[in-house]
């Protein structure tokens, strides 16, 4: 599994353009499995324990309302930032991701999370 993850945030880092930060955690238990940051002030893993929380409270949304879909991605976007929780089809597993908007470009970004997603959700 290292091996595996040791890949995907090398792929990331190849990649994505802007990337600030990059985890892989697990929903049931917020464990990151994976976590790795281009900015020394910036910790993915603080971030994705927030972000599970974001999570968390979009699936008691969308059981409140009594809907059938599931989270495929969250996108939240600050002045310069654009930070993705890409949740996995089986909803166990999330990739959240900071980029710096100004260099990122959100629709391949997107592309790529989706690819690398369903890989995890393979390996893990």
């Amino acid at each position: 599994m290292s091996n595996f993850l040791e890949q995907f945030v090398s792929d990331v880092k190849s990649n994505i353009p802007g990337l600030i930060a990059v985890s892989v955690s697990e929903v049931s238990t917020g464990v990151s499995y994976v976590s790795h940051s281009e900015k020394k002030d910036f910790d993915p893993e603080i971030a994705s324990s927030f972000n599970l929380e974001v999570v968390k409270a979009k699936k008691s949304a969308i059981e409140a309302l009594g809907l059938k879909s599931n989270i495929q991605d969250i996108l939240i976007t600050l002045s310069d930032q654009i930070h993705i929780i890409d949740v996995s089809d089986n909803g166990e597993y999330f990739i959240y991701l900071a980029v710096d908007s100004s260099k990122a470009n959100l629709g391949m970004t997107r592309a790529l999370l989706g690819r690398y997603k369903k890989e995890i959700v393979k390996e893990l």
